[in-house]
């Protein structure tokens, strides 16, 4: 029951954003006088519509995507130009022919392709702008009310002996190796440590910087034990610890090797828990999602390749594989139904917003690829249409016809056939060699 109930949010929150995405188009559209024909969530047969005013509102049968019906997104072509033949320019023209048909008599001025480049930005941007504020309102909700897995002052671990830097991780200690100073001053899990040095600490980092500083000296500390202060003493050792940066990320030198340094060392690990942060690392938090998203795009054909060769071949599929719409609902099934110790509902609901706020990165960085049927290949013919008039402005000639984008439908065509065929891989990888996260 778990587990659907978290496929059941993923869906919802899918939905949610495709419908809002399209508000974004909408909205701005009416704003500039364009007529708004159609707004559809969903594709293929409608099950539900309701018309207001001159737009229909519908819910379709399958819910990958969604779209607003503009008037007029294509002009009806420069009269000045000799009319080509041929299989593409019969596509071309259909497209122009479906866009002008749609035009009401005495309402030409309402068409999309009549509007200013920098008001076709606005609509066409809308949209992608859209799912980058539903990610930031997410991610801001999740960071400040649920907050982010961090190390605790409490004890997860405690080693019995100072084991070397490059030690594998299965290593047992022996006779002859160092003892823990932890362990010998009678530290254990699940004690949570609230002063060192005398001095009172609240968070990990804070503890690890004390301790790291601390020299092979004799050095109070103060943990909670099952309800009551325990004071004792510990004697830190110098040890060749790995050096890390302030992400957190291992430092390597310029061979390759695990840089370490000389540190003090008790012998301790934290527990790790949702700890609340302040909105303000939300912009990074989205700077590297958006950056981790360009980079998968980009390279998105050999990562699909691979995909083939796993879903077809003996290859074992990379856990960090890009995954479709079955991966990631399993991803959400698996989260809200995992069966682990101390993983409860506030973590289960975290990292469900957190999905659908990475859907949402996703979609708006996909969204701006300059290829139709994108918004991004609208948005490069809006870009297209402008520079030519601002030159055309400059040289002081008459203003130039709208942007002929309809020439671009042969493309925008194979673009979806592209698209297509890229979901049905992933559906079918997500199938016969699913990634599990759990």
């Amino acid at each position: 029951m778990a587990y659907l109930v978290g496929v059941l949010v993923l869906v919802v929150g899918l939905l949610v954003s495709i419908a809002l995405h399209e508000v974004g188009h909408m909205v701005p559209a009416k704003k500039f006088g364009v007529r708004v024909s159609q707004y559809m969530v969903g594709f293929g047969p409608t099950l539900w519509s309701r018309t207001r005013g001159e737009t229909e509102y519908g819910i379709k049968a399958i819910p990958l995507g969604g779209y607003v019906r503009l008037v007029g997104m294509y002009p009806p072509g420069d009269p000045r130009r000799t009319a080509k033949k041929g299989r593409f320019a019969e596509l071309i023209q259909s497209a122009r022919d479906a866009s002008t048909e749609e035009i009401h008599p005495g309402e030409e001025h309402r068409a999309f392709y009549n509007l200013s480049a920098p008001k076709k930005l606005v609509v066409m941007l809308g949209g992608p702008v859209m799912n980058l504020l539903i990610a930031v309102v997410l991610f801001t909700a999740v960071v400040v009310g649920f907050g982010t897995f961090g190390p605790t002052t409490t004890l997860d671990s405690v080693a019995e002996c100072v084991l070397p830097a490059d030690a594998p991780a299965d290593a047992t200690c022996s006779p002859t190796d160092t003892p823990a100073p932890a362990a010998a001053a009678g530290l254990q899990p699940g004690d949570t440590i609230v002063e060192y040095g005398g001095e009172p600490v609240s968070t990990w980092d804070e503890l690890a910087s004390r301790i790291a500083d601390t020299g092979p000296e004799a050095t109070p500390i103060v943990v909670e034990r099952d309800g009551s202060r325990v004071e004792t003493t510990v004697t830190p050792v110098v040890a060749e610890r790995p050096v890390v940066d302030d992400a957190g990320l291992l430092v390597y030198d310029e061979d390759g090797e695990l840089a370490t340094a000389p540190v003090g060392f008790l012998g301790i690990g934290p527990t790790e828990e949702l700890i609340p942060q302040s909105a303000t690392v939300v912009p990074a938090m989205i700077g590297e999602r958006l950056e981790a998203t360009a980079k998968v795009i980009l390279t998105l054909p050999q990562r699909l390749v691979d995909v083939a060769q796993a879903a077809f071949g003996t290859e074992e599929r990379d856990v960090n594989s890009v995954v479709g719409v079955v991966g990631i609902g399993r991803f959400a099934g698996e989260i809200a139904s995992a069966d682990v110790e101390g993983y409860d509902l506030q973590m289960r609901t975290a990292n469900l917003l957190m999905i659908v706020a990475g859907l949402n990165i996703a979609l708006f960085a996909f969204n701006l690829i300059p290829l139709l049927p994108l918004d991004g290949g609208h948005v490069v013919g809006a870009l297209y249409e402008g520079g030519r008039r601002q030159v055309a402005r400059w040289r002081g000639k008459p203003r130039p016809l709208p942007a002929d984008t309809a020439r671009m439908m042969p493309l925008a065509y194979g673009v979806f056939v592209l698209l297509a065929g890229m979901g049905v891989l992933l559906i079918y990888a997500d199938i016969v060699k699913p990634i599990q996260i759990m």
